[in-house]
């Protein structure tokens, strides 16, 4: 750390955005936690978390408790705000749309969903999540600062365009940022301006949160593969920060050949991921016809779920199962991470056997150390919802002060 940081930092009001960050990934309890964590005084640590109580952005226990089996002095507890601000995240997928208000901490204040087919132009379903955005301000009363959308397609970087969208009926290159940014403002949203919306991929977001609040809280090198309503994603957080590649395209796990003469794939190859392990694959692999009434995710998890003894399901999990280790190991060969986490479909085939997977990594990894690798489910619910907020909570975590000025 500079001499010119260092003192920044004593003056305070430098530590106040790595503070809050602290805060928001729980990696600092109590203001003992954020003296140790910020390399400041005990004095400069109680001045940034009163100013940070003061924004209405954390609280601060007013008495001292000491920790279960802590023989140290007790330390003033440190909690994000329960009434604090929220930001406006959605996520759009193959059946619908959810929107949440999203606190500090990644806590879901509220949420709605819509389904049904999602419309050519992205203009009106972008209408609809603004709109039920807008709707749940409204009852909660909540100050909003900013808004994140999650889209089921690689975006490219800076413009943020979503590219090649397989599972949506959006011409390639929609430009879904300048769209929902639009939306926001003909919303009249407040505190919410065409500074402080963001949009990301889906699995990309599910990364970044399970790496600051879930299962991939403390991994240095984080791989996450999902499989959602359609298709199958990866992302990969590198020393804290999502990895997005040169353009934003970065991990496209999707289209890695797991079956050379598998089933064509909308990218026009054959045997990917894409269409070899995500929900339609299953239930096809089983032998049940999908039907409308909830999305395929849902109907792929019930029958996991509820009918994993029958030999037909059985064996439909076990072929998945052999498809994803398959390329989780080739996945492990190139990126060495130290831990993965499975969300979506993936995430149920995990927990219905373990072993298989773990053992099919190893077996197909160099030297067999992907068998050593934590391979664990995603633990939380809308992680990609939470991984949007995260997006529009960056701005504040960078610098708390914005808040006043909004």
């Amino acid at each position: 750390m500079t001499q010119t940081r260092t003192t920044k930092l004593e003056r305070g009001r430098g530590a106040l955005g790595p503070a809050l960050e602290l805060v928001h990934t729980g990696r600092a309890p109590t203001r003992a936690v954020l003296t140790s964590e910020l390399g400041v005084t005990r004095a400069t640590a109680g001045a940034v978390a009163a100013e940070l109580e003061a924004l209405g952005l954390i609280t601060v226990d007013s008495r001292p408790t000491a920790s279960a089996g802590s023989q140290g002095r007790p330390s003033h507890r440190l909690f994000v705000a329960e009434r604090g601000p929220v930001v406006l995240a959605a996520q759009i997928h193959a059946d619908g749309f959810r929107v949440a208000l999203v606190g500090l901490g990644g806590r879901i204040v509220a949420t709605s969903a819509g389904c049904g087919t999602i419309p050519a132009d992205p203009v009106h379903v972008l209408a609809d999540v603004v709109a039920a955005g807008s709707d749940l301000l409204r009852e909660t009363g909540r100050r909003c600062l900013g808004a994140g959308l999650a889209v089921p397609s690689a975006v490219a970087e800076p413009d943020g365009e979503a590219l090649n969208p397989l599972h949506l009926a959006w011409p390639s290159g929609a430009p879904v940022r300048a769209l929902f940014l639009r939306s926001l403002a003909e919303a009249g949203i407040p505190g919410v301006t065409e500074q402080i919306g963001f949009s990301g991929n889906d699995v990309n977001l599910m990364a970044l949160a399970e790496h600051r609040h879930g299962a991939g809280r403390g991994a240095r090198d984080l791989l996450c593969v999902a499989s959602g309503h359609r298709g199958v994603g990866g992302a990969l957080v590198l020393d804290g920060r999502l990895h997005s590649g040169s353009s934003g395209l970065a991990l496209e796990v999707g289209h890695l050949t797991v079956n050379p003469e598998g089933a064509p794939c909308h990218c026009g190859s054959r045997g990917c991921l894409d269409v070899e392990a995500d929900p339609l694959a299953f239930l096809g692999a089983a032998g049940r016809e999908p039907g409308p009434e909830v999305s395929l995710l849902q109907q792929a998890a019930d029958l996991l779920r509820d009918e994993y003894a029958d030999p037909g399901v059985r064996a439909a999990a076990d072929l998945l199962i052999d498809r994803l280790g398959l390329g989780i190991a080739g996945l492990v060969n190139i990126l060495n991470p130290d831990r993965i986490v499975l969300g979506g479909l993936h995430r149920a085939l995990l927990e219905a056997d373990p072993e298989r997977l773990r053992a099919v990594v190893a077996d197909r990894s160099l030297w067999a150390r992907g068998g050593g690798v934590p391979i664990l489910p995603c633990s939380l619910d809308h992680n990609s919802l939470v991984g949007a907020a995260e997006l529009a909570w960056q701005p504040v975590l960078d610098d708390p002060l914005v808040v006043l000025d909004r």
